[in-house]
């Protein structure tokens, strides 16, 4: 029989059984700070699979950070079969600045749109690539949680890029998670590298500004472990009987922008992946007197996963994701 392996990444050395922390050395800044790329590992005594989860990749979204700390308080590596490989905060210097992107680099802002990266690129292609190297050696599974950030709120939204392979991973964030949407050909993020290397790798969303009060942020980092240790169960990595949606669609994301300025309505009666038909209202845009000056309808059947945060709106604002549906899954 198999024996489970020593995990390491950067200078965290796992042995079976242990959860060991450590980093992704990167590079040191003008004034000594070192740029490294935190990393736990939590790896079993039996053999398996390697699951690495990654969060805030944008500094925004604090939901994965938290999801991951709940994941270590519970995932006991003497049950675990394979090993479970968490990023808290892939984008250091975002995160401590509550920023999309990194600061100090303006010419490649987003880091979900560079990867693999490039080892003498600009300074976040650098962190991405050291990350990149990395995650493509060692990673079996990956999940990128992301959120609304600062400007809206997301519920739970998956993409995937229709390998059956990442249907699977989608549907095993389990109960709620049934609005899985397509991106066949993903760019510049980590789902992308896994793809690249032919590896399998999903990009999942929830949370964001409308729900960081202390009871809604529980919620969403709550559901998001909860997802985490759901996916290790369905692959017999974990004890425990693993939880699937019951509603899954398969569609296609667009984005609704505004077409005038002035104060975003939502329409009432409507909510997050309730399903609507084509033509109906999700909300107006009126000026600061009362007038109305702008509706958004569905483009098609389906259901909208994402509104801005703040209702104050300009010209060519995002306002809405929307998930056209088109059919559902088996």
């Amino acid at each position: 029989m198999a024996e489970q392996k020593t995990i390491t990444v950067g200078t965290a050395v796992a042995a079976p059984g242990e959860i060991v922390r450590g980093a992704i050395p990167v590079t040191t800044l003008a004034g000594g700070s070192k740029v490294e790329i935190p990393v736990v590992i939590v790896n079993g005594v039996n053999p398996g699979p390697v699951f690495w989860v990654d969060g805030a990749i944008h500094g925004d979204e604090p939901e994965g950070p938290m999801a991951c700390a709940i994941a270590l308080r519970e995932v006991d590596p003497k049950q675990l079969s394979g090993t479970l490989v968490m990023v808290p905060v892939l984008n250091v210097m975002a995160f401590e600045n509550a920023n999309r992107g990194n600061p100090l680099d303006t010419f490649s802002f987003d880091m979900n749109r560079i990867y693999p990266g490039r080892a003498d690129g600009y300074l976040s292609e650098r962190i991405a690539w050291a990350h990149s190297e990395w995650m493509s050696q060692v990673a079996d599974l990956e999940i990128s949680i992301h959120s609304g950030g600062a400007h809206s709120f997301l519920a739970k939204a998956i993409f995937v890029d229709e390998t059956p392979e990442s249907v699977e991973l989608a549907k095993a964030m389990g109960e709620g998670w049934g609005c899985i949407m397509s991106n066949f050909l993903p760019k510049g993020s980590p789902m992308a590298q896994m793809k690249a290397i032919g590896k399998t790798g999903i990009t999942v969303e929830l949370g964001g500004r409308s729900a960081t009060s202390p009871e809604a942020f529980a919620k969403v980092s709550r559901d998001l472990a909860d997802s985490i240790i759901n996916i290790l169960r369905h692959y017999k990595m974990y004890p425990g009987q693993a939880t699937y949606p019951t509603d899954a669609t398969r569609g296609q994301q667009e984005a609704l922008l505004a077409p005038c300025s002035g104060i975003f309505v939502p329409t009432p009666g409507v909510d997050f992946l309730k399903p609507m038909k084509k033509g109906d209202s999700i909300a107006k845009i009126i000026n600061i007197f009362g007038d109305e000056l702008a509706e958004l309808v569905a483009p098609a059947d389906g259901m909208f996963f994402g509104l801005r945060a703040l209702p104050n709106v300009n010209t060519g604002d995002w306002c809405c994701f929307f998930n056209k549906v088109e059919g559902k899954r088996d």
